[in-house]
This record gives structure tokens, C-alpha cells and sequence, in this order.
């Protein structure tokens, strides 16, 4: 009797597990979720409407409600949302592409609109009339790179408005396809055309440069790229920001990936501008233009006494050398962390490096009114403590000082002369006196210009560092 009822509690049992292993596998395979199906073109449609007070701005609402709406005006300006406008101001025929990202993928489709007629007000901003001469200018107005200038191209972080973390040279990218570029803007009665001849090639920047079939590396390389023709151009202002944008993948000169740029500045000879990097989202890039033909005045150079160096600065108080931070933290009066020989005064200055890209080449410097004279000073003294907790392993136990020409502006470094001091390991948290010696630099007469450097360049690494009793004198 006893072992009939353990065979039918231990068939319970097993019908029992059967039961909750069928539960748990229909309970799986309702919660799983299989990829989605791209919606079809058919269901990817939208609407588009002149606004009632301008026929030369139109109103566009996309029908399907994806994770994002993003639109190619056929104008050479493009937005992303479900509701957005764009602006018309050349009679003509365009044709407007939707892509929609949806569960499942990414599907576009295309619409054409006419606009019946050109609405000459919309082009009255003078920086219509800068970029391409206007509409008595038929032929258009055309630009070439600013190559003789410093800066003529730069790169700096996304977060900033100026290239900080590198310019080029004079003529510096010569022979490379990026000087003899040439970018025309015309104001048609029936377009807004662009020009890009590039003489067969062009310089692409290295992460990008496979977009126009160039090759995969580290520097960037010189690509033949034969130009589209059907290039426009349109002017859009964002929140009192105009930005210069270019239809079917257009760019100037230098290719990074993207066809729109802020213009930072614009004359009738002279222009600035600012562009994103479709490969490194963190950069911000930078070119500089000048009408074709124009003749830069020349500058008479700015002149300065020669004198020698007088200078000190023993960070006791909140005022003293007038010290200039340049991407790093600053204080000039704090708490000495180690009041011991060879240096027991009650403040002296915090230095710290940035984390991040904004921090690669942080520094403080000061510029003198006049230029030093190395015969009679040239050896600069200071002391420094070095905290061992910092991660040597990425920021450098180095103190750096260069004298610079600060007439060369965002290109001193090119002339500068340096001297590098390495802390060992034994003086770390403790105070040492340096001396650099600039004797052997005794004839030059350029330099202007100190900068102090703790911990490095080239890096985005952090680093804690103390400095006092500079002396110049």
C-alpha cells in the first residue's frame, strides 16, 4: 500500500513540474521580443504647407511617429523632430528627404516642392551679399584658404569657440590638395549654386576620409575626389547663430564628413568658420578663408623695448605677477601643504591639472610689454612640491618653463625655447628648488613671454601640483 502511494505522489510531482516547465516556457517566449519590422516607405509619408504669412517657408509633419524624424530640405539645410520648417527663398523645385528611425531600422522617403517664386527679401541679410557678391554677381564670389595665416586651419573641443588645442602654420599643409581649392557662391535667379574645384584632389581629415573613398589611417591623406555639380548652398540663423549649410554632402575645402559651418566671422575679403567632425563628435574645427585675389595689408610688426627681466612673485597674497590660466585650475594664495625647508611660507600656488581634452595643454603664462634681455637675466628659479599621490603613471612628475614671442599669437610655441625638469621619485611631497638656465639663449631678443607647465601635454590625465617664490631677476 505505502509504495502505491509514493508512485502517485511521485507521478503528481513529475505532472506538477511538467506543468510549471510548460508555465515558464510560455512565460518566456510571450516576453521576448522579436527585432521589429522596419515600417515600409508607403507608411512613411508627411505632409508639407507654405505658411500663410511667407509661400517661401514650408511646414513639413511627418505621419509617422518613429524614435526619430530627420530631414534633407533639398535646399542644403536639413533638421531633425516631426514638426519643422524650412526656408525657400529661390523659386525652384526641391526634393525633401525623410528618414525615419524606427524599431527595426532606418527608412526614407522622398517628396519634390515647387516654390513658385523667389522672395528676394529673404535674401536681403548682408551676409548673402558677403559670401557670394549678391544678386547683380551672376558669376558669384569665390573663396580660397587663408593659407599664409596661422590658424588658416585649427581644431579645438566641441565645448569651446576657439581652436585651442591646435592651429597650423603658414603654407604649413602645402602640397597636400588643400591649397589650390577654390569654393564659389553664386545668388542665381533660380538657385543658390555652389562651386567646390578641387584641381582632382582633396585633403580629407583621416577619421572621415573614407567617406569620399579615401583611405582608412592616422595622418590625413590627399584623396582624388571627383566634386558633384548640383552643389547648393543656403544661409540658416539659429538663435542669432548663421551657419552656412550645403546640399548633397557638400563641404569646403578640408573634408570632415559634415556640410554645415558657423560663421564666426565674415567680411567682404575675410572669413572665419567652425564645423563639427562627423567621426569625432568631441572636436570642433576651424577654417579660414579670403576672397580670391585678395592682398592681405601688409602690418607694420608690433615693436617692444628690450629690457631685462625684473620679476618675482611669492604667491602670498591674492595679488602679485598678473599669471594667466589657460585651461587648468588656478589659486594664487593657498595653504602651503608642507610648511618645511626649503620652503616653510605660510601660502603659495595651487595648481591642477584638468581631466579631459579641454586640459591637454593647461598652463599658467604671463606676456611683459617688453622683450627680455637674456645677457644680463636668464636663469628663472621657483620652487615646487609634487604630490606623490598623483598617478604617475599618466601625468608626468615634469615641471616645464618657455619663453615664447607672444607676436606669433596661437603659434608661439614655434620659436619657443623650453627646459623640462623631472621630479624623481624621492622628492615627491617635499618642496625643491629649480633653476632653469637660458645662458646658452643669451643672444635672442624674441621672447616676451613665460609659461609654466606642470605635469605634461598632449594628455587628458589630472594632476595636483604646488608652485612658489618665482624669480626672474
Amino acid at each position: 500500500m505505502k509504495l502505491f502511494k509514493d508512485k502517485i505522489q511521485a507521478t503528481i510531482l513529475l505532472s506538477l513540474g511538467l506543468v510549471l516547465s510548460i508555465m515558464v516556457s510560455c512565460k518566456k517566449s510571450e516576453t521576448t521580443k522579436d527585432i521589429g519590422i522596419p515600417p515600409t516607405a508607403a507608411e512613411i509619408q508627411f505632409t508639407s504647407t507654405p505658411t500663410a504669412t511667407n509661400p517661401n517657408i514650408v511646414s513639413f509633419k511627418s505621419a509617422y511617429n518613429g524614435i526619430n524624424a530627420h530631414w534633407d530640405f533639398g535646399n542644403g539645410a536639413s533638421a531633425d523632430g516631426n514638426d519643422v520648417q524650412s526656408s525657400y527663398p529661390i523659386a525652384g523645385t526641391y526634393t525633401v528627404k525623410l528618414t525615419v528611425l524606427a524599431d527595426g531600422g532606418s527608412v526614407s522617403t522622398t517628396k519634390t516642392i515647387t516654390i513658385a517664386t523667389t522672395n528676394t527679401s529673404m535674401l536681403s541679410d548682408p551676409a548673402y551679399t558677403l559670401l557670394s557678391g549678391g544678386l547683380s554677381n551672376a558669376a558669384g564670389k569665390t573663396w580660397v584658404i587663408d593659407q599664409t595665416q596661422p590658424g588658416h586651419l585649427g581644431v579645438g573641443p566641441i565645448t569651446s569657440q576657439t581652436p585651442d588645442w591646435y592651429q597650423a602654420g603658414p603654407n604649413e599643409k602645402a602640397g597636400l590638395g588643400f591649397y589650390d581649392d577654390e569654393m564659389t557662391f553664386a545668388m542665381g535667379a533660380s538657385s543658390l549654386k555652389y562651386t567646390y574645384a578641387n584641381n582632382g584632389t582633396t585633403f580629407a581629415n583621416a577619421s572621415n576620409a573614407p567617406g569620399i573613398g579615401g583611405p582608412t589611417g592616422s595622418n590625413d591623406p590627399t584623396v582624388n575626389y571627383t566634386v558633384p555639380t548640383n552643389l547648393t548652398w543656403i544661409l540658416n540663423d539659429v538663435n542669432g547663430v548663421k551657419y552656412i549649410n550645403l546640399s548633397n554632402n557638400g563641404f569646403i575645402s578640408y573634408y570632415l564628413g559634415v556640410s554645415s559651418y558657423q560663421i564666426l566671422s565674415l567680411t567682404a575679403d575675410e572669413m572665419w568658420l567652425r564645423c563639427g567632425d562627423k567621426s569625432n563628435a568631441g572636436n570642433a574645427w576651424y577654417l579660414k578663408l579670403i576672397r580670391k585675389g585678395y592682398v592681405r595689408p601688409i602690418v607694420p610688426p608690433v615693436q617692444k623695448p628690450i629690457q631685462a627681466a625684473n620679476l618675482s612673485d611669492d604667491f602670498q597674497a591674492a595679488t602679485g605677477m598678473a599669471w594667466l590660466a589657460e585651461n587648468m585650475d588656478f589659486n594664487r594664495s593657498y595653504d602651503n601643504p608642507a610648511r618645511f625647508p626649503v620652503n616653510t611660507s605660510s601660502k603659495v600656488a595651487y595648481y591642477e591639472k584638468r581631466t579631459g581634452n579641454d586640459g591637454q595643454y593647461g598652463n599658467i603664462n604671463i606676456t611683459m610689454p617688453y622683450r627680455f634681455d637674456l645677457t644680463a637675466k636668464n636663469k628663472i628659479r621657483l620652487k615646487v612640491f609634487i604630490p606623490g599621490g598623483n598617478d604617475f603613471t599618466k601625468v608626468a612628475p615634469t615641471v616645464s618653463v618657455k619663453l615664447q614671442n607672444s607676436l606669433l599669437g596661437a603659434n608661439a610655441y614655434t620659436t619657443q625655447i623650453e627646459i623640462v625638469k623631472t621630479i624623481a621619485a624621492a622628492q615627491y611631497n617635499t618642496w625643491v628648488q629649480l633653476e632653469f638656465d637660458y645662458s646658452a639663449s643669451a643672444s635672442q631678443t624674441l621672447y616676451d613671454k613665460i609659461v609654466v607647465q606642470l605635469g605634461g601635454e598632449g594628455h587628458p590625465n589630472p594632476g595636483i601640483f604646488y608652485i612658489d617664490d618665482f624669480e626672474f631677476k
